[in-house]
């Protein structure tokens, strides 16, 4: 994967350097200082992925990204920067991921591979297919099943720039509290979405979705492994990489969702 890194602050883009060095198949073919050069550099290389700093002199990565939207062969983005409060503009402009300084190498490696499930999924009929494909599957439940199902939502109403789109619940592998929003996040893209946690647990069905923690929802079928760091401790690892603390609230329902 071509990758373009972007940042005013020369430290910053030698660190990235580094980390990427770490994953074989990504190759850094440049570097920017800010938002003008960027663009320069990204209509001349033809970047796949461009790692993005938000906030830099002149015009901002956020300005970048906003002016990239309707460009053909626009290369994924990936924004990283010092503050949180960014987060729901980066997903508003179609960001692959947000990442917080200092970013770890294991977080790094995730956003790489959403990345790269992303890619494969660049054509937009290949989407369609995809999404309509689960629902399929979410509609063959047999009758005993879908009379259950009929009281939870299989399918989460998302509003983006050209309208609405519409997440199945088991495309999601976890759903996490922001301030006033959720982000719904699946293995290709995150989607920001008004809502509390507390309507969303209501709504989805608890074999699917299991609450873990006040700021967390989980997907059952996402959960690859279990840790106990301590006594009366329990994390969950998630199929993306995320390493999620259980609550202690919530504990003994996720111990019984998960047939500990």
């Amino acid at each position: 994967m071509r990758v373009l890194l972007v940042d005013d602050e020369p430290l910053a883009i030698e660190r990235m350097r580094v980390a990427l060095a770490t994953i074989p198949t990504v190759e850094v073919i440049g570097t920017a200082a800010d938002g003008i050069e960027a663009g320069e550099k990204i209509a001349a290389l033809g970047p796949e992925l461009v790692f993005l700093d938000v906030q830099m002199p002149g015009l901002s990565g956020m300005e970048l990204a906003q002016s990239l939207a309707q460009a053909p062969n626009r290369p994924e983005i990936v924004f990283i920067t010092a503050f949180n409060r960014f987060a729901i503009e980066a997903f508003e402009v179609e960001a692959a991921d947000y990442l917080l300084k200092p970013v770890s190498f294991d977080r790094l490696r995730i956003a790489i591979e959403r990345v790269r499930r992303r890619r494969e999924l660049i054509d937009a009929d290949g989407r369609a297919a995809e999404l309509g494909a689960v629902v399929a599957a979410l509609r063959e439940d047999d009758g005993a099943e879908a009379e259950h199902d009929q009281a939870y939502d299989n399918g989460i109403w998302v509003p983006c720039r050209q309208g609405s789109v519409r997440v199945p619940v088991d495309s999601i592998d976890r759903i996490e509290a922001a301030r006033d929003y959720v982000l719904l996040n699946t293995p290709i893209k995150s989607y920001i979405l008004r809502a509390k946690m507390t309507e969303l647990e209501r709504r989805l069905d608890p074999r699917v979705m299991v609450r873990i923690h006040r700021s967390h929802m989980v997907r059952i079928g996402a959960v690859t492994g279990i840790e106990r760091p301590g006594k009366g401790s329990l994390r969950l690892v998630l199929s993306d990489g995320a390493n999620l603390q259980v609550g202690p609230n919530y504990q003994d329902q996720v111990v019984r969702a998960l047939r500990l």
